[in-house]
């Protein structure tokens, strides 16, 4: 397992305080039915050390207390978070197995991937969305790059010398990379990893010269010094990134890219279980520690119903899909 970097560790740490002060100022949920009447188990498809892992700990170690069950992380990575999403698609549909998905894996995946394992519609039910965020594109701290500028410009001297990282084939982070070169000629060397927390690590250690990945996976480093931000990938700019520009802003055409973070269950799910999951996860969403905790990462709070939510995914899949087409992009 990838080693979690320490502004990740220091984040649970005030995860785990918060939850404690919030326990002891609401009562459980009723349960609906008898459920839940053991510990939920919720999947993160990418290993600990990312930004989809980040989110997963700080809303379960919250949920324990709202649902009065225990909830566990999962991290079951790989494939560009196709191995995660398919154990969970093939899951009892029980509401005791929780996928945390994002819009990489279930509005990228199965256009970017000829047999990606699962169908994003036909096999769950989403319960809600978490946040709405763009991507950042960072360097380390000691990089040669002050702007984005002065990274595109060596980029169209040199096309595919300068590497960037991504938490893997298929992420959104990968396609930014790819409409990059293809719209605007900024050709980079897409170098996947098996999740953001090892191609952090790789950034950290000057083995990648660039990082592409949620804000959430890069916020700490940035606030800490270790990493600079050079553009961001869509209006969304709050925490540590609320002063650095947009790629629209820069001029870059077909550059806006916004990321999301929700939960889903198996398809079949009884709808009273859905409900409940979907009211519980809200009431942590709302917590005002966990709010800040996810502004501070860049990102927005959506807490959406599972209508909703629905509806959002519909949506990016018909975006995506079409865009994936006109890249030419594929993984297998």
């Amino acid at each position: 397992m990838s080693r979690i970097p320490q502004f990740l560790a220091a984040l649970l740490t005030l995860t785990t305080l918060g939850a404690g002060s919030a326990a002891s100022a609401q009562q459980p949920l009723a349960p609906v039915g008898g459920f839940p009447s053991q510990p939920l188990r919720i999947v993160s498809p990418f290993p600990a050390g990312g930004g989809n892992d980040a989110v997963t700990r700080i809303v379960a170690t919250r949920l324990s207390q709202v649902l009065g069950q225990s909830a566990v992380t999962d991290n079951r990575g790989g494939a560009g978070g196709n191995i995660g999403t398919r154990f969970v698609a093939e899951a009892r549909a029980d509401g005791y197995t929780v996928l945390t998905s994002q819009v990489s894996v279930m509005a990228v995946n199965p256009s970017l991937y000829r047999a990606p394992g699962f169908d994003p519609v036909r096999q769950f039910m989403p319960v809600t969305q978490i946040n709405a965020a763009p991507l950042a594109i960072v360097v380390a701290a000691d990089s040669p790059w002050k702007t984005f500028a002065e990274l595109a410009t060596q980029a169209r001297a040199q096309p595919q010398k300068i590497t960037y990282a991504t938490p893997g084939n298929g992420t959104l982070s990968h396609l930014v990379g790819v409409v990059l070169d293809k719209d605007s000629s900024v050709s980079l060397q897409h170098v996947p990893y098996k999740g953001a927390g090892p191609a952090i690590n790789d950034l950290l250690g000057g083995q990648v010269d660039v990082l592409i990945t949620s804000t959430s996976s890069v916020a700490g480093f940035v606030q800490a010094g270790r990493m600079r931000v050079l553009a961001v990938t869509s209006p969304r700019r709050l925490g540590v990134f609320a002063k650095v520009p947009t790629l629209e802003e820069l001029g870059y055409r077909n550059a806006r890219f916004e990321d999301w973070y929700g939960f889903f269950v198996p398809a079949g799910t009884a709808p009273e279980r859905v409900a409940l999951l979907n009211r519980a996860i809200v009431q942590v969403l709302q917590m005002p520690e966990v709010v800040k905790l996810i502004n501070d990462g860049g990102s927005d709070v959506v807490a959406s119903s599972p209508d909703a939510f629905a509806e959002q995914l519909k949506q990016d899949i018909a975006r995506w899909s079409q865009i994936v087409k006109l890249s030419g992009a594929h993984v297998d």
